[in-house]
């Protein structure tokens, strides 16, 4: 079977999900149509917004669905006169197996982590909350449960100290989509041999999850270790934001921080203290030390770095 031959459908939403579709698209892959989120309004104007995956599909004149449930009869009719040889999932909805099953290759996914440690909805993030050195991309093809299928190819990447989201996001985005590239080009070549999740965990292995994040899991706490407190950080920088609450002028506001270091000392045992001069520098006690403030904002204000922050406002301590 050659590329043109082949019949893909695409499904996904977010940015994360463009640059494979580009991939397969730059190397001449046939994407017959997409599948992406309802048009939704967003923002203060309540303007309706397009998915980034509509988006370029429209700059590519490529068919577009979008179901507002995935069971719908009028929508599996259409989704099966594409007559698809396969089916890539990225960044998508969990889909019932009627869906999943219909291509005679199956349907694939790509997941932002090293299955099968975080199976769930945020892997990226779980993964630098969580202090870890390594993650990754893995392609798999979806079955009945939740990120269990079979395994088709792993990549490894570091996360360094300096990583957050949305560094780590890039990366995995890029070596993601070439991870696509190379599982479908297997599917073509007949060379694929996918392997069960339980061949990737031994006796010693401790399975962790990546459940959704809610606004409350993006509360600092700190009476936890500094390295801790600043992972939680670095996971949900920039988007959603870890945040905390400080007095301003006697009202308790919001305070989102972007970008932190860490300063392990003894200190007062008041934890969640600010410490601060009002000039160059801000930080808050934790149990072992002082969470350093460099890049945050204000519920209602700019995000700024910590000088123009504190050249604007005279902090309670």
């Amino acid at each position: 079977m050659t590329k043109k031959d082949l019949k893909i459908i695409y499904m996904g939403t977010p940015e994360f999900a463009v640059a494979p579709l580009k991939t397969l698209i730059d190397n001449g892959f046939n994407i017959v149509a997409i599948v992406t989120i309802p048009d939704k309004p967003q923002g203060r104007g309540q303007k309706v917004a397009f998915s980034p995956v509509k988006q370029y599909a429209q700059e590519k004149n490529i068919p577009i669905l979008q179901p507002e449930k995935l069971k719908n009869t009028d929508f599996l009719t259409q989704l099966k006169s594409y007559n698809a040889d396969l089916q890539i999932v990225v960044a998508f909805r969990m889909l019932p197996e009627v869906v999943w099953s219909m291509p005679k290759y199956g349907t694939f996914n790509l997941h932002a982590a090293l299955l099968p440690q975080y199976r769930g909805a945020a892997p990226m993030n779980w993964a630098i909350i969580n202090g870890e050195k390594k993650t990754g991309v893995t392609t798999f093809f979806i079955d009945k449960d939740i990120d269990t299928g079979r395994i088709m190819f792993r990549e490894e990447v570091d996360i360094l100290d300096s990583d957050n989201i949305g560094t780590l996001h890039d990366k995995l985005m890029e070596i993601g989509s070439k991870l696509v590239l190379k599982t479908v080009q297997a599917i073509i070549n007949n060379t694929a041999i996918p392997k069960e999740q339980q061949n990737f965990i031994t006796p010693d292995t401790e399975l962790k999850h990546a459940p959704k994040i809610y606004k409350e899991d993006c509360r600092l706490d700190f009476s936890k270790p500094c390295n801790t407190v600043r992972n939680l950080v670095r996971g949900l920088s920039p988007y959603p934001a870890a945040f905390t609450e400080i007095n301003v002028k006697g009202k308790k506001m919001k305070l989102k921080i972007y970008d932190c270091t860490t300063e392990i000392a003894k200190t007062n045992g008041e934890i969640g203290k600010i410490h601060t001069d009002n000039k160059t520098f801000f930080k808050i006690e934790c149990c072992d030390g002082y969470l350093v403030i460099n890049d945050l904002q204000l519920e209602g204000k700019k995000r700024l770095k910590i000088f123009d922050f504190l050249r604007g406002i005279k902090l309670e301590v």
